[in-house]
């Protein structure tokens, strides 16, 4: 049972994480539908509305309310919880955080307040990506991890990230 319930798990990430990551570039292109003339503007802000919905109910919270009860599920067959687990716990905290946080965006442009650039829509993006990658290395690695090591690579990773956005902005101006 235990390796069934982990697979599941798994695939209830797996269609989380593409939520995550889907629903913020419908953010990007939704945002930057303003930008362009009527009647375009409407007939793209309309249709982004309808994905977006769709996304966000049909797959993303489902994905969520499933991958949490799944790992919850999980956690009875654990007698001790290791270090990493209580780690990787408290990271998928913040993935449910950053979840919410889409869930506002979500709510802000539906009402047509569109409060972040597109540039800080495409950062926001890449918060997800940070999350699943600490939390299969979590998973992966275990204990073998060493924290400092980990965090060190996290915040290269971040810092990497962070460049290819700035390099990407300045591309798409000139």
């Amino acid at each position: 049972m235990f390796a069934y319930l982990k697979a599941a798990h798994i695939i209830f990430i797996v269609t989380w994480f593409a939520g995550l990551f889907y629903i913020v570039r419908l953010f990007i292109y939704n945002r930057e539908a303003l930008d362009k003339p009527e009647p375009e503007n409407q007939i793209l802000r309309d249709q982004f509305e309808i994905m977006i919905r769709r996304l966000w109910y049909g797959i993303t919270w489902p994905s969520c309310v499933l991958a949490l009860g799944s790992g919850l599920s999980l956690l009875a067959y654990y007698n001790v919880w290791p270090v990493w687990l209580i780690i990787k716990l408290s990271t998928v905290g913040l993935l449910f955080l950053y979840h919410l946080s889409l869930g506002a965006i979500y709510k802000n442009q539906l009402a047509g307040r569109f409060i972040h650039t597109s540039n800080q829509l495409r950062m926001w993006n890449e918060v997800a990506t940070i999350f699943l990658i600490a939390v299969v290395v979590l998973v992966v690695v275990k204990q073998a991890i060493s924290l400092l090591w980990g965090l060190t690579a996290l915040s290269i990773l971040i810092l990497i990230l962070t460049l290819a956005i700035r390099i990407y902005r300045k591309a798409r101006k000139e």
